[in-house]
């Protein structure tokens, strides 16, 4: 079960596709993807519309199964494992966080970040768990349920609930997607602070240039392929390649012509 590819990667995938539907009517959303995302690093996915971010996501993280291909976290083989183990594996090694926050609405701050602990079966560590809480800046409401607080307080319990587990890497859609921009940027910082203080593996999807500039790497989709990458991104550069690549991605593929795409994921500008 254990297959440890390289050391310093906490996801790898390669050569993973995924196809939605049979013969004629059947849809390519991942079209031999390979990448590896290294441990304590934080990664934006990016592309237009349609291009298999969420795809790309959810079988990165064991959400959804690749039709073919390897994904490998935190040294674990995720084809290998059983629908039960695959759960408890997610459960134990991987967080997630998305554009809703997901709390219950009748536990406090530290309840909801303990329930996962509590569904794994783990006793809680007190000062642990008042550690997380005060990292993301809400030790003064530990005690205060989610509808006494922001959208952007609700978003960082969110983010401790998950850091509280020690994931390997955590998984992010649109987590800013419904905040306003300072809240946004506050909870963007409280992401980066996580990966530059505590080594935490941020993997991101965003259509927010801004956003992407928190990141390390900004990776580009278009049409279920990696087609470049920017590395230590600004939110200028970030726009400027999606401007151009949204241009790519709406013109009308030629004979052979998106299999070899703009830039590869080891490469380049488009």
């Amino acid at each position: 079960m254990n297959n440890h590819g390289r050391a310093g990667d906490a996801v790898r995938l390669e050569s993973v596709r995924k196809t939605y539907g049979k013969g004629d009517g059947a849809v390519e959303a991942l079209r031999g993807v390979s990448i590896s995302f290294h441990r304590g690093s934080f990664t934006a996915v990016m592309g237009p519309s349609g291009s298999g971010k969420s795809t790309f996501l959810h079988c990165a993280a064991g959400l959804d199964q690749p039709s073919a291909g390897s994904v490998q976290v935190d040294g674990h083989e995720l084809s290998g494992l059983s629908e039960t183990q695959l759960t408890k594996f997610r459960r134990d090694r991987i967080g997630f966080i998305f554009q809703a926050y997901n709390l219950l609405a009748a536990l406090t701050v530290t309840q909801n970040v303990t329930l996962p602990l509590k569904l794994a079966g783990r006793r809680p560590n007190r000062s642990r768990v008042n550690e997380v809480i005060d990292r993301v800046g809400l030790g003064k409401k530990r005690n205060h349920r989610p509808g006494q607080m922001s959208g952007g307080q609700q978003q960082r319990v969110a983010i401790a609930r998950t850091l509280v587990t020690e994931p390997a890497v955590i998984f992010a859609d649109e987590p800013t997607g419904a905040l306003d921009t300072r809240t946004a940027r506050e909870v963007l910082g409280l992401l980066r602070e996580s990966v530059t203080a505590i080594g935490q593996t941020i993997v991101m999807v965003t259509h927010d240039p801004v956003a992407a500039s928190y990141a390390d790497r900004v990776v580009f989709l278009a049409d279920g392929q990696i087609v470049g990458e920017l590395h230590r991104p600004t939110a200028e550069a970030v726009a400027e390649r999606m401007t151009h690549l949204g241009a790519w991605a709406d013109e009308p593929a030629q004979p052979n012509q998106r299999p070899n795409s703009p830039a590869t994921h080891s490469g380049g500008g488009f």
